[in-house]
């Protein structure tokens, strides 16, 4: 018999690649996705699937228990992929009372639905690096043990959801994993995003479409690597007897300042031509440094990475190039 799989988020970048990987695996797959008034871009990113009746969808929305507890309720699944949320820390800061309802809030409607309809199923719930805040250890790196110590409402929103996965895992003996994942990329990466930001205004500048290229802060580093290969760590965490917490990251870091400079270069562009910062795109607290070490997830769940950061970046370029 199939394993049946629900993807909370089913049209976001990482469930776009979980769910490709997933039919490899002969899985029976299920999504949710909020209901939009602009149907025709709402899924995108798995409109080859969508069309294929390979993946089922239904409408639910995190800020609405109910919905959530119907699909959960109906599918039954063995796993529950949990990656939808609000993640972008610019807007946290912005919406941060609708980022904690929908991050932290949410996460409690999905455990809570499982607890009460579903109890068999194994669940990974998203965390990210952010939780991590400017805290590292003395060797510069994050791992599962560094102190959490967020510098967004996105961050401290994702603290609360990945403590409420501990104290459900531990209250009522329920399969949750949380992934600590450093920053993931690709083509499918959303366009406000810095790193599809730089790659895609990189191309227009170079096809004469555009003039500047205008960021914040280039300074900060961050730990890149490539959503393909960490949808694999998702789905090995909940392949495992007992559930745990995994940093997935790539142990490089780099600044934004040197992914531009390896744009520019590949595009032959002059940053002072085309080169901006601007404060308006600063964070009011600003995140300096990530850099994962992933030693557990590579020991205990056998996880590897298959992109380096160029090859990633490569392939960003190459895409845009086609498509604009």
């Amino acid at each position: 018999m199939k394993k049946k799989a629900l993807i909370i988020g089913a049209n976001g970048q990482d469930a776009s690649y979980l769910a490709e990987f997933l039919l490899e695996k002969n899985y029976e797959i299920h999504g949710t996705i909020r209901r939009n008034s602009v149907p025709e871009s709402q899924t995108s990113r798995i409109e080859h699937l969508f069309k294929n009746n390979t993946i089922n969808l239904d409408y639910a929305d995190l800020t609405d228990p109910i919905s959530i507890e119907s699909v959960i309720n109906s599918v039954q699944p063995d796993e529950i992929y949990h990656l939808a949320a609000q993640s972008h820390v610019q807007i946290s800061f912005d919406l941060p009372k609708y980022t904690l309802d929908v991050n932290a809030g949410g996460t409690l409607s999905v455990l809570e639905a499982v607890r009460k309809f579903s109890p068999h199923s194994k669940i990974y719930h998203a965390a990210t690096s952010e939780m991590f805040g400017n805290n590292y250890d003395s060797d510069g790196y994050q791992r599962e043990s560094t102190s959490l110590q967020p510098v967004s409402p996105y961050g401290c929103s994702k603290v609360y959801a990945h403590n409420l996965c501990h104290n459900y895992r531990n209250a009522y003996n329920m399969f949750i994993c949380s992934g600590i994942l450093f920053n993931h990329e690709s083509p499918r990466r959303g366009i406000n995003f810095v790193t599809n930001k730089i790659v895609s205004e990189s191309v227009k500048i170079h096809k004469g479409l555009s003039d500047k290229l205008i960021l914040g802060n280039l300074n900060a580093k961050r730990d890149w690597g490539h959503a393909k290969d960490y949808v694999v760590g998702m789905w090995l965490m909940l392949q495992q007897n007992i559930s745990d917490d995994y940093v997935l990251a790539t142990g490089e870091s780099r600044s934004v300042g040197e992914l531009v400079e390896y744009v520019f270069n590949k595009l032959n562009l002059s940053k002072e031509k085309h080169l901006i910062t601007d404060k308006k795109y600063e964070r009011p607290e600003e995140l300096h440094y990530l850099k994962g070490d992933a030693s557990k997830a590579r020991n205990v769940l056998g996880w590897t990475t298959n992109y380096s950061f160029y090859e990633m970046i490569d392939e960003m370029i190459e895409y845009w190039n086609y498509k604009i």
